[in-house]
């Protein structure tokens, strides 16, 4: 027999994830939401997924909704357990992927007066959500209407968006007062809004005087729509459009190894280089480069397409274009000639120069995280999803070529913590298998991602394991202090390695420190197993620093 939550508010709230197929939540266990847990659980319609940490926990149902492209909902129990969300949170917040954040609270009057497990959880995401809502507690008047009301603007609001919303939950004992019949509530009359949109004619006539036009692309999923739209745009060379690893975009007039061809841009190549028209498309951009270029070019115009966020990264935007890329591209396509311009033959040029030095360097280099990479651009099967930490593993993603294969990294916020999390979400929901690259500071900051029991075993987990934070010795800056500063505070040197704790979660595990064993293992790690895998490439010594250092200075010498 189902034992479902007696309180209404929560049955309002299940019933309304249901009207807008909201299926999976992912719980993590305590006794204030212990209704939360025991009626969804119970709801036949709703994938429940148990994760103990909350920090993993919302990081996990971050790569459930990246994978699924539609809202999952958190819940958890009160006080402190609330604000591990919050790294979740942000990143979901810059990346406009949707979270339904439910938490479970004290009653409103059990606030500061030093009640267990009672902080203030009203608004407490306010900086980085789209919508904080409070529901009342079933004993106050008018409590059933007005939280359906509140819920379902949450819900709506989520969708439109298409980012993190909070609804907090007060909820008076007793608390595990059960039913096993619900009441019937009404059929949810849908009103999320869709924006429509006509190109201005001003745009189209700017597009027409423009002759250096520039489409950047930063992080977003993959479109075939746009990827289509953009390929017409260069098929006649009447545009460059510059891309990264995480654009998802695969064609070959695209120009996807940003900083292979401008890290040593001079002030004078930003001028030769600089288009009169920028367009901009996607989020955050890896290449810190590529942000010193355009700032310095300061293009004649600016527009950024996107539905929620209009940034002015390069200090020149000067069209805010609140649409979908898709949408703007196939009204502008209906408009304009499509005639070759002189300046994508520019950029053509430095491209060819710079691959030709790229496969030279290549034919050199010695065991290495460089090494690492190249071999696995090389070999990961193509149906495989791949997800990058941050700091160093992204970065490197950049200078290869991994081909068709989708590409995903959290770079809402580009901090270390959660990628092993968001991967494992990922995988969780996605048919085709997930492998996550991942450095070690990354991989050991995040060991909760891999405690969780719907890990399938097609995942694939490669950790280069140079022994620190080898990021901090290739960016400038760092290498200004003293080294044992450097190395105990800032690049934080280690010798620990990933052996007993993939024993501990169940994974298989193998080990490589030189490239004849690399080059023999990796075809036979993605084979399958009845265990998910990890492959660790430790680097340590290697001076992989110094190596991407090199790679730089020759690619300098074309």
């Amino acid at each position: 027999m189902k034992k479902y939550s007696s309180k209404k508010s929560i049955q309002i709230l299940a019933h309304l994830l249901q009207q807008y197929g909201i299926a999976d939540i992912v719980i993590s266990p305590g006794s204030r939401n212990a209704p939360l847990a025991i009626h969804f659980s119970e709801v036949d319609s709703f994938n429940c997924y148990s994760i103990v940490d909350e920090r993993s926990a919302a990081f996990v149902a971050m790569g459930m909704a990246k994978s699924e492209k539609k809202p999952v909902a958190i819940t958890c129990t009160s006080g402190s357990a609330v604000v591990n969300y919050y790294p979740a949170v942000t990143e979901a917040f810059y990346q406009n992927i949707p979270l339904l954040v439910l938490t479970a609270d004290r009653p409103t009057d059990f606030v500061d007066i030093f009640d267990g497990q009672t902080i203030r959880q009203k608004d407490v995401f306010h900086q980085h959500s789209y919508g904080d809502f409070q529901l009342l507690e079933d004993s106050k008047e008018n409590a059933e209407d007005i939280n359906f009301d509140t819920i379902k603007k949450a819900i709506e609001l989520c969708f439109e968006k298409q980012g993190p919303v909070h609804i907090n939950i007060p909820l008076e004992e007793p608390l595990y007062e059960l039913v096993s019949e619900l009441p019937t509530f009404p059929t949810v009359e849908k009103t999320i809004k869709h924006k429509e949109y006509e190109i201005p004619s001003n745009l189209v006539a700017d597009w027409h005087t423009s002759q250096r036009i520039m489409v950047l692309v930063g992080t977003r999923e993959y479109s075939p729509e746009l990827e289509n739209q953009l390929t017409q745009l260069v098929k006649n060379h009447s545009v460059v459009v510059l891309s990264e690893a995480n654009s998802n975009l695969y064609h070959e007039k695209f120009f996807r190894h940003i900083d292979r061809y401008i890290f040593n841009f001079t002030e004078a190549d930003f001028k030769t280089y600089a288009p009169d028209l920028l367009i901009t498309v996607g989020q955050n951009v890896v290449s810190k480069k590529v942000k010193q270029f355009l700032r310095s070019a300061r293009p004649k115009q600016h527009w950024h397409l996107d539905e929620v966020w209009q940034p002015d990264t390069y200090f020149s935007l000067t069209e805010k274009i609140e649409v979908k890329p898709e949408v703007f591209f196939s009204k502008l396509l209906k408009y304009i000639n499509l005639e070759p311009r002189p300046y994508y033959n520019l950029w053509d040029v430095l491209r060819d120069k710079k691959d030709a030095r790229h496969e030279q360097f290549l034919n050199t280099v010695e065991f290495s995280d460089f090494y690492f990479f190249n071999k696995a651009s090389q070999t990961v099967p193509e149906n495989y999803n791949i997800h990058f930490s941050n700091s160093s593993a992204i970065r490197y993603a950049q200078l290869f070529d991994f081909g068709k294969r989708k590409m995903y990294c959290n770079r809402g916020t580009s901090g270390i913590d959660g990628s092993t999390s968001t991967a494992m979400g990922f995988a969780i929901k996605n048919a085709n298998p997930t492998l996550l690259i991942t450095g070690d500071l990354s991989f050991f900051y995040d060991i909760n991602g891999l405690w969780n029991q719907y890990i399938p075993p097609f995942v694939r987990i490669m950790i280069f394991n140079n022994g620190e934070g080898n990021i901090f010795k290739i960016i400038p800056g760092p290498g200004n202090a003293n080294p044992n500063t450097l190395d105990e505070f800032i690049a934080t040197k280690h010798r620990k390695n990933a052996e007993q704790l993939a024993k501990h979660f169940g994974f298989s595990y193998i080990k490589v420190e030189e490239e004849v064993t690399l080059d023999r293992v990796m075809e036979n790690f993605f084979k399958p197993d009845s265990q998910p895998k990890i492959l660790e490439v430790n680097t340590h010594g290697k001076n992989s620093a110094d190596i991407q250092k090199a790679y730089f200075n020759f690619m300098k010498e074309s």
